[in-house]
């Protein structure tokens, strides 16, 4: 079972025991599969526990029953559908109906069960609601950002998406829903994706550090035997010459122990000082030759 039906199997045993969320949890269902039709309202959804729960909601608060035909699931036309929603129009929430914040969080909850997907952290952070219409779209959106998330829009195939691309706000918008397992599981796979993100950064870091600091002593080596074998070594002064002997004699030391070795010892920049003038000695014989 994927990540996201695992949410929805989740978000699907909530139970709401306040009528004005179970109203709020109807408008979001409604929202995403209700079309108007002649004579009443048809239910589309591939999903038969949403038809449940749908069904469920609509006995308990007004009684409604559905009817099933040829997959579907009608609804006879009844104004107090409407007016238990306080709206003409099934695809916007009416502000009155999603006032109160555990509200908007059951109308979140109805509207992701039928038109909402969130991927497997392992692989990626992505969170989505699918959106019939732009009004719809801008509704949704401002809802999610109600709880302290930055959701975008974007639009395909026709339809506009409210999305969320970070890994800390969708684990925010999984317990807004009320998928607590779920937003425990994100959040222990989201930490350790972190935590080997920070040790590869280190690793590769050091790694990094380590052929700098290889790729330089072998510079200075080079630097060193030049003048050597062209006779110039003893242009050298007393401090250069002995941070030269250092560096041959110890040619993988770490800077810092290779300053403490002179005579007084000096730090790390002090023998990195060293080393580049003597480089820079060696640089000017050979453009002179």
């Amino acid at each position: 079972m994927s990540f996201a039906l695992e949410v929805k199997k989740e978000l699907l045993a909530v139970e709401v025991p306040a009528r004005h969320c179970q109203i709020a949890e109807i408008a979001g269902i409604s929202a995403c599969i209700a079309h108007e039709d002649d004579g009443g309202i048809r239910i589309e959804t591939e999903n038969d526990v949403v038809h449940e729960k749908y069904f469920t909601l609509l006995e308990e608060t007004i009684n409604i029953k559905g009817v099933g035909k040829n997959g579907l699931i009608s609804y006879p036309y009844d104004k107090r559908l409407y007016e238990l929603l306080k709206t003409d129009d099934l695809m916007v929430a009416d502000p009155v109906t999603i006032q109160q914040d555990c509200c908007r969080r059951s109308f979140l909850r109805g509207f992701f069960l039928c038109a909402g997907s969130v991927s497997n952290p392992e692989k990626s952070y992505h969170f989505e609601m699918v959106c019939r219409t732009d009004e719809q779209a801008a509704q949704v959106k401002s809802l999610v950002a109600g709880f302290g998330t930055h959701p975008h829009i974007v639009e395909r195939k026709g339809h506009q998406v409210v999305y969320l691309k970070e890994g800390d706000q969708i684990e925010t918008m999984l317990g807004v829903l009320g998928a607590s397992k779920a937003y425990m599981d994100f959040e222990n796979v989201r930490i350790l994706k972190e935590m080997r993100e920070s040790v590869n950064r280190k690793v590769n870091c050091e790694t990094s550090n380590i052929r700098k600091s290889v790729s330089a002593a072998v510079r200075q080596i080079e630097d060193i035997r030049y003048l050597q074998d062209s006779g110039n070594f003893s242009l050298l002064n007393d401090n250069l010459r002995e941070a030269a002997e250092l560096r041959l004699k110890y040619p993988d030391m770490p800077l810092y122990e290779l300053g403490r070795k002179c005579v007084p010892p000096v730090g790390k920049s002090g023998i990195n000082h060293r080393l580049r003038k003597i480089g820079q000695i060696a640089d000017s014989i050979r453009n002179k030759k």
